[in-house]
């Protein structure tokens, strides 16, 4: 009674999950976004360079007291990031693991943002209808389009599935050896999981890199504020610091990072900027004009 009072008890969904409290809401999500639109002076215009995006079909993200968080991918680090790479000339070609409608945390949908409700509205019909990693997979990633990059946004739905996921692991260890971008945001990275080798003999291929990641301290205070009902059951950012990378933020901030072909960003904050970085790695330089 009291949280509710506070306002800083979690929200029991339909089926059961909870999502943030108002408190939290008002404290992690905006009606807008910090978006700025960049004219990119060498745009993209070759239609087969797209970018290959793959998003998470699950929402409910298990907590260690038994209620379950109604997650998904957040549709700022999801959507701005994209409206950069769109102005870069880039397309997107959107997956999820077995082809089921991408899920979004639609409670941190900014409902003013004309420019978010654009993109989202104009890729509407692959996220409702993805095509499918494991069909993409049986034929050895091959495909009719050259992708420049992979994408994988956050949201606390990418801790479900992606991290052991056969599939994922394979698209990212094929995405490294082709020597293209890997572009991942907040929880996105923990996908990198997937691509762990299944024995301590073999070395996992972004051992010794660095990456901004959303911090697990920060996971484990949310709680305080009815974010999350309760605690993760694991913590990504440990498990990638015992493969050997290395996460150069600690705050969940604006932190953006790219190191070789890996380009991170740490949080929501850093979707504006991290949009922009990879939009200018993406066309091999950072010769922009804002406008």
């Amino acid at each position: 009674m009291i949280k509710k009072l506070l306002g800083i008890q979690p929200k029991l969904t339909e089926d059961g999950a909870y999502s943030p409290s108002p408190f939290s809401l008002k404290l992690a999500t905006s009606a807008i976004t910090d978006y700025e639109e960049i004219i990119f002076n060498n745009r993209n215009k070759e239609s087969s360079k797209r970018i290959l995006m793959l998003c998470t079909e699950e929402a409910n993200v298990p907590m260690t007291n038994g209620k379950y968080f109604s997650s998904g991918n957040h549709p700022v680090e999801t959507l701005v990031p994209m409206l950069h790479m769109q102005n870069a000339g880039f397309e997107f070609d959107i997956y999820t693991p077995n082809g089921k409608p991408v899920k979004f945390e639609m409670w941190a949908m900014p409902q003013k943002d004309k420019n978010v409700k654009a993109i989202y509205d104009k890729y509407r019909a692959q996220f409702d209808n993805p095509k499918n990693l494991a069909d993409l997979a049986c034929n050895n990633f091959n495909s009719h389009y050259d992708y420049v990059a992979i994408y994988i946004p956050g949201g606390h739905g990418a801790l479900l599935g992606l991290p052991g996921d056969k599939n994922v692991g394979n698209l990212i260890k094929w995405a490294f050896e082709k020597n293209i971008f890997h572009l991942s945001i907040c929880h996105g990275p923990a996908a990198l999981l997937a691509a762990k080798p299944s024995n301590d003999n073999e070395p996992f291929i972004y051992r010794g890199y660095k990456l901004a990641a959303f911090p697990d301290k920060v996971d484990r205070q949310t709680p305080l504020i009815g974010y999350m009902p309760g605690q993760l059951t694991w913590f990504f950012g440990e498990e990638l610091e015992k493969s050997g990378m290395t996460i150069v933020n600690t705050k969940a901030d604006k932190t953006c990072f790219a190191d070789r072909k890996l380009i991170t960003g740490a949080s929501p904050k850093a979707a504006n900027n991290f949009g922009k970085l990879c939009a200018a790695q993406l066309l091999g330089n950072t010769n922009h004009d804002e406008n």
